[in-house]
């Protein structure tokens, strides 16, 4: 008996510590999780310049990444703001409440930014900083991870644009630090003061230090064969240019070299929080935002683009090489991927014949006229905040029009504009009938306490402002088709052209560091890379 005993003791000491083993948090899981995020990168830059990428670089993420080629955005409009939120939250804009870069807040009688916080201000007392995630109305996978190991893991988000530093980072983020006056800054809401590391960084000429002389080409300009010619008359100037030609004279944010400024700041940042060195998993999340500046500039056609991008491939092998160092290849987990895509300019794809138009502030000056002449008042339309309107109830209610009928006529109004494919009350997207994954895009842009009333439906190719420059934020492939490859610990080489959702990102990463999923998650996991 006594034989029995002892034999069910050892049997039960080795399932205990193996169970105790099992319960190490840093068991089968990444150092350090770094979630890269290139603003407006379409999904064909990873092939287009493929031939020039280094081999380190994007050229190794293709070799050595899990490919998700088929990545779609799920909501409208594809916007920055709206691309962080979703791809961190695993949420739709009807659901995180990021419903754009800004929206009309009918209590504020404004426009609001995406991370405006009037509780806080910049670190030193700057008004202009004003910023936090408050506005997110879901927790973040960096959230999740925080709640997870009780808030011994770390969680850092960066970028030039403050929204792509503070949206990724979630509610609980050690930190999050944005651009401003050309230094890395951040506000009360996180810290009441910069961490010496972050002024060290800040004293350097980063300008001076990487761009001594004006943006010129990494290569002779005549074997950028993949783009349009230099000067065209659709792109923007910058500064005192007479011609948008090379060299140009701009800030390095508005250049290649702003990636690589961030991209420094994020190695500043894994050695001042010793990020990935402690038991439990950190997240980074790094945005950069200079592609985004410059394809709004110049189109994706354009010299200035494709110069970009093989400067950020070569970023890309250094940081790569940073990482290996400091963590191993399998010691850390990176994927990289995009908050939308971008549209050519109006001026190439007239050149091209390819349909395309220009939308100005006339429509709604003649839309105002018609109100005037059937209502007797042009002043039914209270905001407009992109392409969302917003009418006045108390316009309504004075002059005895129901809500309904008032955007009934607007929307056959705005049907009868060369340019405009649709409109619909956003109350009555659910029984429109429309194609196809639009219509779900559009159910799933709409948050009923932030959303306008109207929602306007451009149609394909077509811009807003002016025929200078590009922009994005429709439902259309060029804008909703994005990158998503992922690299190191526990990724098996491959592809899937499977149709996958920005929004299976976060529970993704949730299965892959065995947490849960954020708390408005919608996603679906990718099976592909954690079976």
């Amino acid at each position: 008996m006594k034989k029995i005993s002892f034999l069910i003791l050892i049997v039960m000491s080795h399932f205990i510590s193996k169970g105790c083993l099992a319960q190490t948090p840093t068991a089968d899981k990444p150092k350090i999780v770094v979630g890269l995020m290139v603003d407006q990168m379409r999904w064909d830059y990873l092939y287009k310049y493929q031939d020039r990428y280094v081999d380190g670089g994007i050229k190794r993420l293709l070799a050595q990444g899990f490919r998700c080629e088929n990545t779609m955005i799920r909501h409208v409009p594809t916007v920055t703001a709206a691309g962080h939120a979703s791809v961190y939250t695993g949420s739709v804009p009807a659901l995180n409440g990021i419903v754009g870069n800004d929206w009309y807040d009918r209590s504020w009688g404004r426009e609001i930014s995406n991370v405006e916080d009037s509780t806080v201000t910049g670190v030193g007392g700057n008004p202009d900083l004003n910023r936090s995630p408050r506005n997110l109305l879901t927790t973040t996978i960096g959230d999740e991870l925080r709640m997870a190991t009780n808030y011994q893991s770390k969680v850092v988000g960066i970028s030039i644009k403050d929204r792509g530093a503070i949206l990724p980072g979630g509610h609980t983020a050690n930190a999050a630090f944005w651009e401003k006056s050309g230094k890395f800054t951040t506000s009360t809401y996180y810290m009441d003061a910069l961490p010496d590391w972050v002024n060290a960084f800040n004293k350097k000429k980063w300008d001076k230090i990487l761009m001594p002389k004006d943006w010129q080409t990494l290569h002779p300009i005549d074997t950028y064969v993949l783009s349009d010619k230099d000067d065209k008359d659709y792109e923007s100037l910058s500064g005192d240019e007479k011609k948008p030609v090379f060299p140009h004279k701009t800030s390095i944010s508005r250049s290649p070299f702003g990636n690589t400024w961030t991209l420094e700041f994020a190695k500043a940042a894994i050695d001042g929080y010793g990020l990935g060195q402690g038991k439990f998993t950190d997240f980074l999340a790094v945005s950069l935002s200079s592609p985004d500046k410059i394809g709004h500039a110049y189109g994706p056609n354009s010299i200035e683009v494709e110069d970009t991008y093989l400067r950020l491939d070569r970023d890309l092998e250094n940081f790569f090489n940073y990482l290996d160092e400091r963590y191993g290849k399998n010691g850390y987990l990176f994927f990289i991927t995009a908050d939308h895509g971008g549209n050519h300019s109006p001026g190439y794809l007239e050149e091209h014949r390819i349909p395309t138009g220009v939308l100005t502030n006339d429509v709604f000056k003649q839309l105002g006229q018609a109100l005037k002449k059937e209502f007797g008042t042009s002043d039914i339309i209270l905001a407009k905040s992109g392409f969302q309107l917003y009418l006045d109830y108390d316009v309504l209610a004075k002059i005895g029009v129901d809500k309904t009928t008032a955007a009934n006529f607007i929307i056959d109004q705005l049907k009868q504009v060369p340019g405009i494919e649709t409109a619909f009350i956003n109350e009555d997207l659910a029984s429109a009938a429309y194609p196809e994954p639009v219509k779900t895009m559009l159910i799933n842009g709409y948050n009923p306490k932030r959303s306008g009333d109207i929602v306007i439906v451009k149609s394909a190719g077509w811009k807003a402002g002016s025929r200078m420059g590009a922009t994005h934020g429709d439902w259309n492939p060029y804008d909703s088709h994005i990158p998503l490859v992922w690299m190191g610990a526990g990724i098996r080489p491959g592809k899937t052209h499977r149709n996958i959702g920005m929004t299976d990102i976060a529970p993704t990463l949730a299965a892959l560091l065995n947490i849960q999923q954020p708390s408005g998650c919608v996603g679906q996991v990718i099976t592909e890379i954690t079976d």
